[in-house]
């Protein structure tokens, strides 16, 4: 059985990842248990400068998911290579940079801070920041913001540039269309959902900024639809990571089905450390019960099979 696969020109030994945010930046969980198992880890979002983050409350439970507002705090770029990087630079697995900033400058002086950071062998451009150039308006929900910026990046590094695209819009084909375009190396789908939960003991929302990203459970439906469409349309140019309410191996497989060549495990790492290693084991055991000599067999077979919406 073969499940390693290589895409964007890096060879991955398994298709299960773990999700940016919620898996730090493999550190914690190399107490536990050895990350090697993974097929990478994507690190908690770096920007160029050292952030605090949003003021608590930032983190509320919701039904079947959680809301958050951390507000991306993180050491910047200089702190993770200095103090982060040498702890995590020997494990063998690889780790993809999560990459966030509120110009385009500012994404591109922290990827190109790390080109010389040999164990990083991608970035994940995390466009649903604001830009401040353009009025505070997200990357990811201005088409011409986001081409610029995917072009911008790719010309000023040689490492593969993936895009983690916001579901906060109205038709996720057409940003992911800019993605292919503009040159990016995969297509992440998806990021959270925009939600909000209000707190009737105190009459007042729960988080400190009103508003949050959703994730977990909930958003599976939403998440794998988004993947489907998207490989209905451009499965053939660029390889789309799965993320988004992935608890369980079937949750992953819904994903790859729908058109995922890898997927990511992320707020099932807050309630249980091991699920990302659980989904890796779950998927063996559909492709020997099933008789799946290869992963990539898996990848879109939905679509292979007629499936008609």
């Amino acid at each position: 059985m073969n499940l390693s696969l290589e895409l964007f020109g890096v060879r991955f030994k398994n298709p299960v990842w773990v999700a940016s945010g919620t898996f730090g930046y493999g550190t914690e969980a190399m107490e536990i248990y050895d990350i090697s198992k993974l097929g990478a880890i994507v690190t908690k979002g770096i920007s160029l400068k050292p952030r605090e983050g949003n003021e608590p409350p930032r983190i509320v439970e919701t039904p079947c998911g959680m809301l958050n507002s951390i507000g991306l705090q993180n050491p910047g770029v200089e702190g993770f290579l200095e103090k982060i990087y040498p702890k995590i630079k020997d494990v063998e697995t690889n780790f993809i940079v999560n990459v966030f900033g509120e110009t385009e400058e500012e994404y591109v002086e922290v990827c190109k801070a790390l080109e010389s950071a040999e164990k990083v062998v991608a970035y994940e451009l995390n466009v649903s920041c604001p830009n401040v150039k353009r009025g505070g308006i997200a990357f990811g929900h201005d088409p011409v913001a986001l081409g610029s910026l995917i072009e911008r990046v790719k010309a000023s590094v040689k490492k593969p540039v993936l895009v983690k695209l916001s579901p906060n819009v109205t038709d996720i084909t057409e940003f992911a269309k800019i993605c292919v375009d503009s040159g990016a190396d995969g297509i992440v789908l998806i990021n959270t959902l925009l939600g909000m939960k209000i707190n009737l003991k105190k009459e007042k929302p729960d988080l400190s900024t009103k508003f949050g990203g959703l994730s977990g459970p909930a958003i599976l439906p939403v998440a794998v639809r988004m993947v489907w469409e998207v490989f209905e349309r451009f499965g053939n140019l660029v390889p789309i990571i799965g993320v988004g309410g992935i608890t369980t191996h079937e949750d992953a497989l819904e994903h790859i089905y729908a058109g995922a060549s890898a997927v990511q495990v992320g707020t099932a790492n807050f309630f249980d450390p091991f699920a990302p290693l659980k989904v890796l084991e779950g998927i063996k055991r559909f492709m020997e019960e099933r008789g799946f000599k290869d992963f990539r067999q898996l990848v879109g077979r939905a679509h292979r099979l007629d499936v008609k919406t």
